[in-house]
């Protein structure tokens, strides 16, 4: 059943009061009524409304009082004012004020009608907008960076540190990291959360198109330009921009970044306009643009205008402790995505995961388990159902109990064989952690080490 929208009407005549409420009705809309503007506040605290309509002179509290009730408390609702007695002067006062429309009696209802239908859409976006900027601030709180290995705890520490500055950051990270995952953190967790965040990979435009997306261009400034373009730092202004690849950039489009860098302004291609500039810029790269500087392939003074706070994000082989809770997290919100059944991942592959270098990290992990779950018709994702290069990159346990033939065997030497191998797979698995491997062999990590220096074991 679709939920009628909810119109608070408030007017201190009764007879107006009780026909509009009655057209209002008739129309499809709940109405509640009031006789003052005191009235009206106390339903306001009791339960919401999507929109009020209001006399503008109440005995007590007026119309332009409940407007400015409205903004302070409840600044989605809308509010339409009705008079019986026009002027220039309140119409002005009560539009400055926010006042949807001003409507004077006696009025005509198809025209109020037009109003509330305007005025009710406006709530829905403004509600809709504030519960999709709530979605956002939710995704990318720092909790939701899955990592609980140190190289990740100190990459949060780092973000929490300067989400509330300005500083000029760069993110450096092998591809698939999460650099714009990392960006957008910041972006919505700073002051600048609710003005745009806006990515441009530099190396996915052409060198001579990037200019112009960033910075605009005017009608004429290039054979194609037949009108007007807004760059996206212009659309971005007052909030983050976030330049990913930047070690792509062409070293002429480098020279105007550093000038608008120091500046705080810049000029559309073709213009002379010059635009202020209020914006926090990001920028990433997966290159060493150090390397780059010597060569003499970026500009060392960019460079160090961009490496203000440096980030570095470390390699998924590099967070093996991560893999788990990683994997799955991709698993439970690909399964969402898909409107499926949960799917739970079993120990082996797991573990074979864990031992998988990653070169593409944590994009490529995204994409296996994607890609898993879309092929496999159960509810548990094995070892088998993963890739060939990641479930044959378990080492191989030993084969079976050694053969006794009519010449005997030396058991303790058979034991201490066994014993090698197991510890090795244990090693390897628990990334040379000796406390993961003991965990892994349900033995003390005393008792393990022991084992080492017996059995020999280079570790």
């Amino acid at each position: 059943m679709i939920q009628k929208s909810k119109i608070l009407l408030v007017d201190d005549e009764v007879e107006s009061c009780q026909a509009l409420s009655h057209l209002l009705t008739q129309t499809g809309y709940s109405v509640e009524t009031s006789a003052s503007g005191e009235e009206a506040l106390e339903l306001l605290k009791k339960q919401p409304f999507d929109l009020i309509i209001s006399d503008l002179c109440l005995p007590g509290i007026s119309g332009i009082d409940i407007i400015k009730h409205t903004k302070d408390d409840c600044s989605e609702i809308g509010v339409i004012l009705i008079t019986g007695k026009a002027s220039a002067e309140t119409a002005v006062e009560a539009m400055k004020e926010g006042a949807l429309d001003y409507i004077t009696k006696p009025f005509n209802f198809e025209r109020l009608k037009v109003q509330v239908t305007k005025a009710l859409e406006k709530n829905r976006l403004v509600l809709e907008n504030k519960y999709l900027r709530q979605q956002l601030l939710g995704r990318y709180h720092f909790d939701n960076i899955i990592g609980t290995s140190q190289a990740m705890q100190q990459v949060f520490s780092r973000m929490g540190k300067v989400a509330g500055t300005d500083s000029t950051i760069l993110i450096l990270g092998a591809s698939g990291t999460g650099k714009e995952l990392v960006a957008k953190a910041i972006h919505y967790n700073s002051p600048r959360k609710n003005k745009p965040f806006l990515a441009i990979n530099c190396g996915a435009i052409p060198a001579d198109l990037l200019e112009s997306e960033l910075f605009g261009h005017v009608k004429g400034a290039f054979t194609s330009a037949f009108t007007d373009k807004l760059g996206k730092f212009e659309v971005a202004n007052g909030g983050t921009i976030f330049l990913d690849e930047i070690g792509n950039m062409p070293q002429q489009l480098q020279v105007k970044l550093l000038r608008v860098l120091q500046e705080h302004e810049f000029e559309p291609v073709g213009s002379t306009r010059k635009t202020h500039l209020n914006i926090r810029l990001i920028s990433a790269t997966n290159i060493d643009l150090e390397k780059q500087v010597k060569a003499g392939q970026f500009r060392e003074d960019l460079y160090y205008r961009l490496n203000v706070i440096p980030i570095h994000l470390p390699p998924l082989k590099d967070r093996h402790g991560d893999i788990p809770q990683l994997a799955r997290f991709f698993a439970d919100k690909i399964c969402k995505e898909m409107n499926l059944p949960q799917i739970k991942i079993d120990a082996d592959a797991i573990q074979a995961m864990e031992v998988y270098d990653w070169p593409g990290n944590v994009r490529e992990m995204e994409n296996i388990i994607e890609r898993t779950i879309a092929l496999t018709d159960s509810l548990i994702i094995r070892c088998e159902d993963l890739p060939s290069n990641i479930s044959q990159s378990l080492p191989k346990a030993p084969t079976g109990v050694p053969q006794i033939t009519t010449k005997g065997i030396n058991m303790n030497q058979a034991i201490a064989e066994i014993e090698t191998e197991m510890i090795k797979q244990a090693l390897s698995l628990g990334q040379g952690v000796k406390a993961r491997a003991a965990n892994l062999l349900k033995i003390n990590r005393t008792t393990l080490v022991e084992k080492i220096k017996r059995l020999g074991i280079e570790n």
